[in-house]
């Protein structure tokens, strides 16, 4: 089974990979599918973020051969009083089960090593979601415990605080 993956640079043909990614089955630890509205905002916040210089961070596509499966990103933010970057990803559930997205994580580790000037990447799947949590274990995240971050912003949610160090 092929599972070597290729991230490309999100563009504004992707919208409708961002619309598949909005299901309710696919946001259930999310907060659940966002108003066409706040999926048209989204769009404009990952080709912006796209635009910027590399070390700003980047949302891609995961494409596997020929098809888009999925997305991944990462992003600056402050956490605890720290500079990081945070990421997320998402996989179609035709392709989920097969270990994509801790092979698209890798890709998105490697790139952020080469191109980010920050120190840390971190992720906070919901404890609830162990499919994601496995994605941190498998790519080489450290757990530092169970946060209350907020997703939706103004909603806390019990997630996990996965670290990995990019510096060597």
């Amino acid at each position: 089974m092929e599972t070597r993956v290729r991230l490309e640079p999100w563009g504004e043909d992707d919208f409708w990979l961002l619309s598949r990614c909005n299901s309710a089955e696919m946001t259930a630890h999310l907060g659940g599918p966002e108003s066409e509205e706040k999926l048209a905002d989204r769009q404009r916040r990952y080709e912006a973020l796209s635009a910027r210089e590399p070390a700003a961070g980047r949302m891609f596509r995961v494409v596997l051969g020929a098809e888009s499966v999925g997305s991944i990103g990462f992003w600056e933010r402050e956490w605890r009083g720290e500079p990081v970057y945070e990421t997320g990803w998402a996989v179609l559930p035709e392709f989920q089960g097969r270990g994509l997205a801790a092979v698209a994580l890798a890709e998105l580790v490697a790139h952020v090593r080469a191109h980010g000037s920050r120190t840390a990447l971190h992720a906070f799947p919901g404890t609830d979601h162990p499919a994601s949590n496995a994605v941190c274990r498998r790519a080489g995240f450290t757990c530092l415990g169970r946060v209350d971050f907020e997703y939706p912003p103004g909603t806390p949610h019990p997630s996990n605080d996965w670290h990995l160090p990019l510096t060597p």
